[in-house]
């Protein structure tokens, strides 16, 4: 039970040890998030809107959510799940103006590393070298000053240089097909070349599925949702 708990993280949320036992299920399947429940983990320190965020934080359209060192946040937003890894800032831009909407318009990725999955929905992600046009699919991406790092896990995104009109690719991907860097400092037209598999697992993507109720689109028969992350 403690390997279990340990493996989930839960004894770096401030929960205390019998709460993280019961919260961590003993190793079963995550499930969907109660309505009015934002956040399933955070490890370390995180923020909304600058204020510290606790398990009972809301995160809606509209907020800003920073991570500190040695950190992640798993939340959920409506239909949209993410894992959000250390010293990142999220923009998450609000699709209308009323206070309970959970439509999200766009994301502005300001800098780090995040993790999301979404269906049936269209939106734009923003780094400092990219546009990715989302068409509801699982997604990576990890974002500098000068480079991003993005996979299309599963879906259709469209990819483009923010510097570099000539340099634009839709990409249509079943399985991690096709990882992209995106920059905005090379020769015309070439701003957008192939990157290796790197920071993300399907046990990842399957466990931010199932917050929101929902399987990946690739067999994963495991149901593995704490296992360490491979390297590639």
């Amino acid at each position: 039970m403690l390997v279990q708990a340990l493996a989930a993280g839960l004894f770096s949320t401030g929960v205390s040890g019998c709460a993280a036992l019961a919260q961590s299920g003993l190793g079963s399947r995550p499930s969907k998030l109660p309505p009015g429940q934002s956040i399933y983990r955070l490890v370390g320190t995180a923020s909304v809107n600058g204020t510290p965020a606790t398990l009972q934080t809301p995160v809606r359209p509209g907020d800003t959510v920073e991570t500190g060192k040695d950190s992640e946040l798993i939340f959920v937003i409506g239909e949209h799940s993410m894992i959000l890894r250390s010293e990142s800032r999220l923009v998450i831009e609000a699709q209308k103006k009323e206070a309970k909407s959970l439509l999200i318009s766009g994301l502005r990725m300001l800098t780090g590393k995040i993790l999301s999955v979404s269906r049936d929905t269209q939106f734009q992600v923003t780094t400092a070298t990219a546009n990715l046009g989302i068409r509801g699919t699982g997604w990576y991406a990890e974002a500098d000053p000068e480079l991003t790092y993005f996979c299309t896990c599963y879906g259709t995104t469209d990819a483009a240089s923010i510097k570099d009109p000539d340099s634009k690719e839709t990409v249509i991907s079943a399985h991690h097909d096709r990882p992209l860097y995106i920059t905005g400092k090379a020769a015309r037209g070439a701003n957008i070349r192939s990157a290796p598999f790197i920071n993300h697992t399907d046990q990842e993507l399957s466990l931010i599925e199932a917050l929101v109720g929902r399987s990946p689109p690739f067999i994963f028969p495991k149901g593995d949702y704490t296992g360490p992350r491979r390297d590639y």
